[in-house]
């Protein structure tokens, strides 16, 4: 089995990179949520109570489809500028 500098195979680093993605995706996904609900809360819902009325269901499911859809195509374009800097180097 071949080692690579640090001590790691190169099977073992490549379940390593495996690992950090999966982290990373679980954090960036934790923190869309966590915004999404921030942002949403603060605009949809002025007088906290027990329930949402139907216009504040509406106002968050819009407002939670909006920002999907932006985070979406923020990450969208900053993969193909990833992906066009990788192909210049």
């Amino acid at each position: 089995m071949d080692t690579l500098p640090g001590g790691l195979s190169g099977v073992q680093k490549d379940e390593l990179m495996d690992q950090v993605k999966q982290q990373i995706a679980v954090a960036n996904a934790q923190e869309l949520l966590t915004k999404m609900t921030e942002k949403c809360f603060k605009k949809c819902i002025h007088k906290p109570g027990t329930s949402l009325d139907s216009s504040e269901q509406k106002c968050v499911a819009m407002c939670m489809d909006r920002y999907m859809d932006s985070w979406n195509l923020v990450s969208k374009a900053y993969s193909l500028r990833i992906q066009r800097e990788r192909t210049n180097m």
